[in-house]
């Protein structure tokens, strides 16, 4: 196993976008079709990708399921997906038409005994995606904040035999301001577990300074906004962390 880039694809309206801290209000479009920039990032040489229905998040259901099975079959690249999973068929529908691994995120808080049977039935295909803000989770595309912490949340799940972990600090989201190493480490060590870093990533250092956390369990990082500003390629992020 080595460091994983997972450059990111986030969907609303069919369209690739970037939200600014989780702000629908506050949206910036890339491009018109995710399955082509997921087929560009495959082609650069991406073996994840990592794609999200924003739409889904916010309504609590699929929305942008089209786009996320239609790279499944037709890239080499594995596809994780998150947003608006919030029941067993919406793991399902993922999971048996190609999808590698499905994120559930807001659903593991607000109902985390069905998020522990959805772990222990399909295990590694399953990563638990927690979003924090100041240290405690935040839920439902980031509109609320709960009053747990992200890792009291993270160990619960460990326990439970969860494997991977998608970790997002929200202030650093979209921010091209850094990620919060310290916090994706706390995170890794809590759990024992493997934890993918997600948000501020804006450099190539960015990515060796994770990287060099991979010993700890900080096995990964999600690109999105540094790649689609052109701060640095799918490819070049690959290059970085290789060796």
């Amino acid at each position: 196993m080595s460091f994983t880039i997972y450059p990111a694809i986030d969907m609303r309206g069919g369209k690739c976008v970037r939200l600014l801290q989780g702000d629908y209000g506050k949206e910036t479009v890339y491009g018109d079709s995710p399955f082509e920039m997921a087929q560009a990032f495959a082609n650069a040489g991406a073996k994840w990708i990592h794609m999200v229905d924003l739409d889904g998040a916010k309504d609590g259901k699929r929305v942008n399921d089209t786009f996320v099975i239609e790279a499944a079959q037709k890239l080499t690249a594995n596809v994780q997906i998150g947003g608006g999973i919030r029941t067993e068929a919406d793991i399902a529908h993922y999971l048996e038409r190609g999808v590698e691994r499905v994120i559930i995120g807001s659903i593991a808080v607000s109902n985390p005994d069905f998020a522990i049977e959805m772990i222990r039935k399909y295990g590694r295909h399953i990563a638990v995606g927690i979003d924090a803000k100041n240290g405690y989770v935040a839920t439902h595309g980031w509109l609320n904040t709960s009053e747990m912490k992200a890792v009291e949340l993270g160990k619960r799940f460990a326990d439970a035999g969860a494997e991977t972990f998608i970790f997002t600090d929200i202030a650093t989201d979209g921010m091209l301001s850094g990620p919060n190493v310290d916090a994706v480490v706390q995170m890794a060590i809590e759990t024992g577990k493997s934890v993918i870093a997600s948000g501020g990533v804006s450099s190539l250092e960015d990515l060796t300074v994770l990287k060099s956390q991979f010993d700890k369990g900080v096995s990964g990082a999600i690109v999105g906004k540094a790649i689609y500003e052109g701060r640095f390629t799918v490819r070049e992020a690959l290059e970085e962390v290789m060796g």
